[in-house]
């Protein structure tokens, strides 16, 4: 075979050649439909990083002559805007870049090389990528939780019942119940700063392993960037992907938050319970049943957070493999950026849900009255009134349940039953226990469904939501500026 038989072009393009020499014959068909065609599937993703990337190294690269530095900065801007026509047959997005620049610049492109392994190029390509999309996710999980806050707020004098494995528990108001979905969504913004913390530092001027004899200043090259740091460790630089695990890992839990909101939205609006109803622009008509109105959004919800779990195990999954490789890249690219992309989806159809939901507030009244939540509210009472340990005052109160009544003569009947006396119980006491009303006034500590409690957690959520929104706008405004300033002193 010669070298004709690669490719088309003459010479090999850029990535044939082996440690034995050129290689010879061009990639397998196969090869290219599994392999070099699922890399380039991600060259949208990864175009304008590569070019961003490209643009910092040919600014940091001090060896670069001025006559082939200005020549290559020329044609490189030129490129962030221009499409490729790509041949898979070349191999990832790298290659194909390179082979373009050689036909406009002809040898002044052999410099994006120096130092520089086409490995380092795709991580910070891939790192530009998912750093603007995790703020697209934190965004929307701030819109969630500032829903549900809003929500909450509505709602936070609106008794009903708080159900455990669906039996009424006991009483709770409807604003406590929307706000306990409001924290977990603050946590995942945590996680989520975390992982943007992660994605926003450098593998830029790390070289092929730990440097090169070309001296690139490496902060300088993070600076360009608009990345907060360099990766300390060099080879760690190159291969490092526990982050990537990491935050498909976190847009799972975020999206599992929102499903499990929308679990209980479901349930809580169906015909039996009708506590709610989400907006009609957030349901669908059956095409069959004219009385069904199904909430359609839930559904979705529900789906997608199971499939992003499995994206995050596939993610982790691939991190199985000696270090030095790309197999834990090459399915990554996609997997990963899809999985914010659709998490951040998910998260704003969780927003939309919370923002619409209404509480039928006469419905959750009479659900509280009609069922036997305020037992333990009345056990407590009995316990405190009579000092009667609370086991015996729970059994107490079982029993007279199991009669149907709580009424002071139902009780007194149960614990001459169970106790083998009498206990002497106001009738005030036992009202006053049975009053959902005055049971929630109870709820005064830290957390609870008082007013006070509810007030303070509602200030706390508002300013944190608040305080994460501006984090992401400050930290798209500093990603924005930086490119902007890269790009333009390129152009000069």
């Amino acid at each position: 075979m010669t070298d004709a038989d690669g490719p088309p072009g003459g010479a090999p393009p850029p990535g044939y050649l082996g440690a034995g020499g050129p290689i010879r014959r061009g990639p397998a068909p196969e090869l290219v439909e599994a392999g070099y065609g699922l890399e380039l599937a991600d060259a949208p993703l990864l175009s304008r990083g590569l070019g961003l990337a490209d643009v910092a190294h040919v600014l940091a690269l001090d060896a670069i002559p001025d006559g082939d530095r200005r020549e290559l900065l020329a044609a490189l801007v030129d490129l962030l805007d221009d499409e490729i026509e790509v041949d898979p047959r070349y191999g990832d997005l790298a290659n194909v870049r390179e082979r373009e620049l050689e036909r406009r610049v002809g040898t002044a492109s052999g410099w994006l090389n120096a130092g520089r392994p086409r490995r380092e190029a795709g991580r910070i390509a891939f790192r530009i990528a998912l750093r603007t999309r995790v703020l697209d996710l934190a965004a929307a999980v701030a819109r969630f939780a500032a829903a549900l806050t809003d929500a909450a707020a509505r709602e936070r004098d609106t008794p009903m019942p708080d159900y455990t494995y669906l039996r009424a528990a006991q009483p709770t108001t409807a604003g406590h119940w929307l706000l306990s979905f409001a924290h977990p969504a603050l946590r995942d913004l945590e996680r989520l700063r975390g992982d943007f913390a992660w994605v926003n530092r450098s593998p830029a001027g790390a070289g092929g392993v730990n440097g090169s004899r070309f001296a690139l200043d490496r902060r300088r090259l993070s600076d360009l960037l608009g990345f907060a740091a360099p990766i300390e460790h060099t080879r760690d630089a190159g291969w490092q992907t526990d982050g990537l695990a990491d935050l498909t890992s976190h847009a799972a839990i975020a999206a599992t938050g929102a499903s499990r909101f929308a679990e209980d939205v479901e349930l809580y609006g169906s015909d039996e319970f009708g506590l709610l109803r989400i907006g009609d622009e957030l349901c669908r008509a059956s095409a069959l049943m004219p009385q069904k109105r199904n909430p359609y959004a839930l559904v979705v919800l529900r789906g997608g957070a199971g499939t992003l779990l499995g994206r995050a195990a596939g993610v982790l999954a691939t991190q199985r493999t000696p270090s030095g490789r790309t197999d834990n890249l090459l399915y990554a690219y996609g997997e990963v950026a899809g999985a914010v992309d659709l998490a951040a989806r998910l998260l704003r159809l969780a927003a939309a849900v919370a923002e619409s939901v209404t509480i039928d507030a006469a419905r959750a009244w009479r659900a509280l009255r009609e069922s036997a939540a305020m037992a333990t509210d009345l056990a407590e009472s009995i316990s405190v009134a009579t000092g009667l340990d609370y086991r015996s005052a729970y059994r107490v109160v079982g029993r007279a349940l199991a009669g149907g009544s709580l009424d002071p003569g139902a009780l007194g009947a149960a614990a001459r039953e169970v106790l083998g006396r009498p206990l002497d119980l106001d009738s005030a006491i036992v009202a006053d226990a049975l009053d959902p009303a005055a049971a929630l006034a109870t709820r005064t500590i830290p957390g609870g469904a008082a007013p006070e409690p509810m007030d303070a957690m509602l200030a706390a959520c508002r300013s944190a939501v608040g305080e994460a929104r501006a984090w992401v706008d400050a930290e798209r405004a500093a990603i924005d500026r930086a490119e902007r300033d890269l790009v333009d002193r390129a152009r000069r």
